[in-house]
């Protein structure tokens, strides 16, 4: 089980006052390294038209894989938009791609055998409702308009605000799929470590994994013109974090960050309650006037609310109870292998992260910069340090 980080809140002082029983570092310690949970995204589509397939298809696919693997349905409003089993998870993004998140895992054996249960099962329900998956970062063919909308209201309320602060949020959502890989860590010094170390490196594995050249039906010219949709999407909860590589980064820094990101909703008794535009996680739990609205239909900020809101920040890397890395585009099984194989390699091996920590410490925030900036239309040929990033 990975360590849980929601809780190191505590200590702040607007945040006591809801949450001040909680201190994880001393309720829980830290457990042991060595857990590995992988995620992957992939496109669905028909096979004798090549269309995304419709809600409907895609409830009967997940009914299908359920009844194979022993899964618990996840419903919303009767309908199924998810499967539960022990820790895993398979669920549907805004245009119907398919995810699984992974259980932790010790090894990459072990998740070559989760993924490839997991692939055998979604094939076969695809087979026998003419549904095939494409392993690709983005999807090649197919406008935001031609993808149908999946029947769950996060998602229409993501829909409706994406455009409000970003110009490919809808890109992001409808059209994109990912790999992600999440990793321990073992104390506070261990996760700022880490989290430097794959923040710097991030568009780097990007650049190594990028696949997703077309859009539209047509060549745009980007490496991956997935990683492209994360640079326009919405700032204020997207991006590199450029205070992670400051002396006082800790997990009350990035309780500060999560706590100003403008919230997306809160959920209570099956109803997502919208706030008033740009109000903050911050503002809801200090009682400000601008979430007056929540007030007004009896909503108090609990741990449940900080947990799901936790989930509505997407900067490259993301601290939860574990480190994710999100830089990878999606891909075919050997890939998706191939991501864990790499992040194990540079941040369980204590001599490879001490040496990687080392050979990113002196990179100027305009070089992270230039790479996330770049790295989306040039990959492995963008310039880097008198070189390119292949070398």
């Amino acid at each position: 089980m990975f360590v849980a980080v929601g809780a190191h809140f505590g200590c702040m002082h607007g945040i006591a006052r809801v949450f001040g029983r909680f201190d994880l570092r001393a309720a829980a310690g830290w457990l042991p390294r060595g857990w590995i949970g992988t995620e992957h995204e992939k496109l669905a589509f028909y096979t004798d038209s090549l269309r995304r397939p419709d809600a409907e298809t895609i409830e009967a696919l997940l009914r299908d894989v359920g009844q194979q693997g022993d899964w618990e349905h996840i419903l919303e409003k009767d309908r199924v938009i998810g499967l539960r089993r022990g820790q895993a998870s398979v669920t549907l993004e805004p245009g119907g791609q398919l995810e699984l998140s992974g259980a932790p895992l010790q090894t990459v054996v072990e998740t070559q055998a989760e993924l490839e249960d997991h692939l055998d099962a979604v094939t076969r329900a695809g087979a026998s409702l003419g549904v095939g998956f494409l392993g690709l970062g983005f999807d090649p063919l197919w406008t935001v308009a031609d993808v149908p909308r999946m029947p769950k209201e996060r998602y229409r309320i993501m829909r409706e605000y994406m455009p409000t602060v970003g110009t490919l949020g809808h890109d992001m959502m409808f059209r994109s799929c990912t790999i992600q890989v999440n990793l321990d860590f073992e104390s506070e010094e261990d996760m700022v470590t880490k989290f430097r170390v794959s923040l710097a490196l991030q568009n780097i594995a990007g650049a190594l994994f990028a696949n997703s050249p077309f859009k539209d039906g047509a060549d745009t010219g980007f490496a991956s013109i997935r990683l492209n949709a994360w640079t326009d999407t919405d700032n204020a909860r997207c991006g590199r974090l450029p205070w992670v590589f400051e002396p006082d980064m800790g997990f009350e820094k990035y309780v500060d960050y999560v706590l100003d990101v403008p919230l997306y909703f809160i959920y209570r008794d099956g109803t997502y309650h919208r706030p008033a535009a740009g109000v903050t996680f911050r503002q809801f739990m200090d009682g400000h006037p601008a979430a007056q609205s929540l007030r007004d239909a009896g909503l108090e900020a609990t741990q449940e609310d900080w947990d799901l809101h936790l989930t509505t920040v997407f900067p490259d890397v993301r601290l939860k109870q574990f480190l994710e890395m999100r830089g990878a585009d999606s891909g075919p099984l050997d890939m998706m292998l191939a991501l864990p194989a790499l992040w194990v390699g540079l941040l369980y091996d204590s001599d490879a992260l001490a040496r990687a920590a080392a050979l990113v410490a002196d990179w100027t925030p305009e070089e992270l910069d230039a790479l996330r900036s770049d790295v989306p239309r040039l990959g492995l040929k963008m310039p880097f340090r008198g070189a390119t990033v292949r070398e």
